[in-house]
C-alpha cells in the first residue's frame, strides 16, 4: 500500500479519481494499492523565538541576535487535526512508500518534507511531478515517479529561503522596532520592494514639470513637426520663418518591419497582462489560475518558464484547433501555427510555460467565474498569438527642410497583420483599457516636393514618471539587480513568480503601501521606514544575489551551509552598524496626534494591548492574542465588548455587566463576565450573584 499525500483535498481528490482510490474515509481516500490524502497548504511552520527561551516573548534589543543552532518546526494551530491524521496513516503497518504529490515547486516540497519530518516517518518516498491535472497527465507521472531523494536540492533551497527569511525578519524587525518603538516589519524581500516604490515616488515628487513647444507644417495634408523646443522664443521664431516659405522634401525613407509574436505567459507576465487588461491584482490572477488548474483546464501556474518542451509540440497543435473552435478570436487566427517558436527544451526547468488544456474543449466552460472566463480567455489568446505569423507592416519617414530645420512625420502601412489580429480580435471581445491608438497613414509623397506651408505652434509638458502599477512592479520585481549579473547569470530578480504576489499584498496589508486605483503609492510610515533602513536590508541588488545563489542551490551547485552562514553574518552586522539611534531620529515615526494608550497588559506575553478598529490586539507580533469586540455568543445577549470592559477583563480577569439579554426568557439581568485564555482562543462565562466594583456597562 502506498501513501500519497497531495497539497490541496481538491487536488487529492482528482488524483484518487485516476488512481482508483475510490472508497472514502474522513480526510483520505483509499483504494488500488493507494491511501490519498492531503495537506491544506502549509501543516508545518517555524516556531516563534521564544519557543527557543522564555525572555524572547518580551521584544528587548540586548536580547538580540536570535541565531538558533538547530531551527525548530511546529504544526500550525489550526491544523493539528490534518497532521494527526497524516501521521497515523504514516504509521500503518500496511503503508510500505510514500508519494509526494504537493505542487511540484520549491514551496511544494517544502510542504511535503516538513510533514514527513515533523512526524518522523522513514519511510521511502517517491515523488509525483506533473504540470497539468489532466487525467492522462496524472497517469503519465505516476508511470514515472522519481525517487524522493531526486529532489533534495529543491528541499535544501525551499528550507533556507524560509529560514533565511525568519532570521533577517525576526531579527531586523525586532531590531528597528524597539530602536524607534514603533512595529516597524522588515523583510528579505518585502523590504527592498518597498524601496523601489518610495523611490519611485520620490522621483515623482521631484520633478519638475517643464514646458516645451511643437512646430508643425502642414504641406498640404502632410502633417510634419519639429519637436521640444524649450524656448517659446525660438517656437515663434521658427514659425514666422516657416510660414509661407519653401519647405522641400529632403527625404523619404521606407522599410519593411516585423513584430515578432509574443512568448507565451509565465505566471509574472501573466499576472502583468491580467492586472493591465482587467485590474486584477496578482494575488487575485494567482488565486484564478489556481482554481482553474484544479479544474484541469489551464497547466500549472507557478512557473517561470515562457517555453513548452519538444515531446508537447504535438498536444500544443491540438490545443490551438481547440482553442480556435472553442473562443470567438479563434476565427481571426489564420495560417498555419508556428510550434517550434514555443519549443525550447533548454528554457525549460521544473515547469513549461502556461497554457490551457484539452479540456476546454470537454468542460461546461459556461460554469465558471468571470474571472476565471477573463484568465482563461487571456491565457488562450496568447497561445494563438506566441504561435501565429509575424505581423508586417511598411514604415515611411518623410523629412521636410524648412528655413534651415528638419520637420519630421512618421507613418505605417500594414502588410500583414499576422498574430495582431488575434489580439485585436481578443480586445475587441471587451473593452479593453489600453487599446492602441490607430496607426497614421500618410498621403503619396514625393522626394523633392516643394510646399508653402502653414506653420503653427502647439504647447506641451513634460510628464513624471507614472506611480507603480502591480504590472508595471512586477516587471521591476523580475529584473531588479539584474544590472550586477554577468549576460550568462540566471536572473531572478526579487523573490520567485510565485511569491511576487503575497510580497505586494503584505506590503498593503502592513499599511506601508496603498492602491489609489491601480498604482501603488506608499505611505508616510514606508516612506519613512525606507528612509532609516541600511543598504543591505534594502538592496534590490543583494536580494536579487541571494535568490540567484537558491538557484544555483536547486542545481546542487551551492552548499546551503555557505548560505545560511552569510545571512548570519549579515544579521550580525546589522546588529553591531545600528545599535543606537540619536534622540532626534527616534522621533522619525511620531506624528502630531497623541500617542496610543494602551488598553492593558497581554495577560499570555505581558505586551500591551490596543485597541483597534474590530478587536483589542496584544502588540507583539508573536503574540496572538486577541479580544473581540463582537462574538456570537455575546451578540446573542446583545451586547459587545467595549473598551471600558476590555480594560476590567485584561486587568482582573473579569467585569460587570448590566442588562444582558435572555433570548430564553426575552428578560434582561446582571453578571460578572470572566476571561477565560486557554493560550490558543479567548472564551468567556458568565458568574452570577458577586457584586464587584467598577461595573462597566457595555
Amino acid at each position: 500500500m502506498r501513501l500519497v499525500i497531495a497539497e490541496k483535498p481538491s487536488v487529492g481528490q482528482s488524483i484518487a479519481k485516476v488512481i482508483g482510490a475510490y472508497e472514502r474515509h474522513e480526510g483520505y481516500y483509499e483504494g488500488s494499492g493507494f491511501v490519498v490524502s492531503w495537506c491544506f497548504g502549509h501543516l508545518v511552520e517555524l516556531a516563534a523565538p521564544d519557543a527557543y527561551d522564555e525572555k524572547y516573548k518580551k521584544w528587548r534589543k540586548e536580547d538580540l541576535p536570535i541565531l538558533p543552532e538547530k531551527f525548530r518546526w511546529v504544526v500550525t494551530t489550526e491544523k493539528k487535526a490534518q497532521f494527526a491524521l497524516l501521521k497515523s496513516l504514516m504509521s500503518r503497518e500496511d503503508i510500505t512508500e510514500l508519494i509526494c504529490a504537493t505542487d511540484a515547486g520549491r514551496e511544494g516540497e517544502l510542504i511535503f518534507r516538513l510533514v514527513y519530518m515533523k512526524a518522523g516517518c522513514k519511510k521511502p518516498f517517491k515523488r509525483l511531478w506533473i504540470s497539468s491535472m489532466e487525467d492522462k497527465a496524472i497517469q503519465e507521472g505516476f508511470a514515472s515517479l522519481k525517487d524522493g531523494s531526486s529532489y533534495d536540492n529543491l528541499y535544501q533551497a525551499a528550507l533556507c529561503r524560509s529560514e533565511a527569511d525568519w532570521l533577517v525578519g525576526i531579527n531586523a524587525t525586532r531590531l528597528f522596532t524597539t530602536l524607534y518603538d514603533k512595529r516597524l516589519t522588515v523583510g528579505r524581500v518585502q523590504t527592498p520592494t518597498l524601496a523601489m516604490i518610495v523611490e519611485r515616488n520620490r522621483q515623482i515628487t521631484d520633478f519638475k514639470k517643464e514646458k516645451y513647444f511643437n512646430v508643425h507644417l502642414d504641406c498640404d495634408g502632410l502633417d510634419v513637426t519639429k519637436e521640444k523646443i524649450f524656448s517659446e522664443e525660438d517656437a515663434k521664431a521658427l514659425k514666422v520663418a516657416c510660414d509661407g516659405s519653401e519647405a522641400v522634401i529632403s527625404s523619404v525613407k521606407q522599410s519593411r518591419k516585423t513584430v515578432s509574436p509574443p512568448r507565451l505567459y509565465d505566471l509574472t507576465t501573466l499576472q502583468r497582462e491580467s492586472n493591465r487588461y482587467y485590474g486584477y491584482t496578482a494575488q487575485r490572477t494567482l488565486d484564478v489560475t489556481q482554481s482553474l488548474y484544479e479544474k484541469k483546464l489551464v497547466t500549472y501556474p507557478r512557473t517561470d518558464s515562457q517555453f513548452l518542451t519538444e515531446d508537447m509540440a504535438g498536444t500544443a497543435e491540438e490545443m490551438i484547433l481547440i482553442i480556435r473552435r472553442v473562443f470567438d478570436f479563434g476565427a481571426a487566427f489564420v495560417g498555419t501555427p508556428d510550434i517550434q517558436r514555443v519549443i525550447d527544451n533548454r528554457k525549460v526547468t521544473d515547469h513549461h510555460a502556461i497554457i490551457p488544456t484539452v479540456e476546454i474543449g470537454k468542460q461546461d466552460l459556461s460554469k465558471l467565474s468571470k474571472e476565471e472566463m477573463d484568465v482563461l480567455k487571456l491565457i488562450s489568446q496568447q497561445m494563438l498569438c506566441a504561435t501565429g505569423a509575424r505581423h508586417e507592416y511598411l514604415e515611411t519617414e518623410v523629412t521636410v527642410t524648412c528655413a534651415g530645420q528638419e520637420f519630421k512625420a512618421k507613418g505605417k502601412t500594414v502588410l500583414v497583420e499576422g498574430w495582431k489580429a488575434v489580439e485585436a480580435a481578443y480586445k475587441g471581445s471587451f473593452k479593453a483599457k489600453d487599446k492602441e491608438k490607430e496607426e497614421r497613414v500618410l498621403p503619396p509623397v514625393k522626394e523633392g516636393s516643394v510646399f508653402h506651408p502653414a506653420a503653427s505652434i502647439s504647447e506641451h509638458f513634460t510628464s513624471p514618471p507614472k506611480a507603480y502599477s502591480e504590472d508595471t512592479l512586477l516587471s521591476s520585481m523580475e529584473t531588479a539587480g539584474n544590472e550586477s549579473f554577468d549576460e550568462d547569470t540566471e536572473k531572478k530578480g526579487l523573490g520567485t513568480p510565485a511569491t511576487r504576489a503575497a510580497i505586494i499584498e503584505k506590503l498593503v496589508s502592513s499599511r506601508y503601501v496603498q492602491r489609489k486605483g491601480k498604482h501603488l503609492i506608499p505611505t508616510e510610515d514606508g516612506i519613512n521606514l525606507i528612509a532609516v533602513m541600511p543598504e543591505e536590508v534594502k538592496s534590490a541588488k543583494l536580494t536579487a544575489e541571494w535568490e540567484n545563489t537558491l538557484m544555483q542551490m536547486e542545481r546542487g551547485e551551492y552548499k546551503p551551509e555557505s548560505f545560511m552562514s552569510g545571512i548570519d553574518g549579515m544579521v550580525q552586522s546589522l546588529l553591531r552598524k545600528y545599535n543606537t539611534i540619536s534622540s532626534e531620529e527616534q522621533k522619525r515615526f511620531s506624528s502630531d496626534k497623541p500617542k496610543r494608550e494602551p488598553v492593558g497588559i497581554c495577560p499570555r506575553c505581558g505586551a500591551p494591548v490596543y485597541e483597534g478598529d474590530k478587536n483589542f490586539y496584544c502588540s507583539n507580533r508573536e503574540c496572538k492574542f486577541r479580544l473581540w469586540k463582537e462574538s456570537k455568543w455575546l451578540s446573542g445577549m446583545k451586547k459587545k465588548v467595549t473598551k471600558k470592559m476590555a480594560a476590567s477583563l485584561l486587568k482582573d480577569g473579569r467585569v460587570s455587566v448590566k442588562g444582558l439579554y435572555s433570548q430564553k426568557t426575552g428578560k434582561t439581568f446582571d453578571a460578572d463576565l470572566l476571561l477565560e485564555d486557554t493560550g490558543e482562543y479567548v472564551n468567556f462565562k458568565l458568574e452570577f450573584g458577586k457584586e464587584r466594583p467598577g461595573d462597566a456597562n457595555g
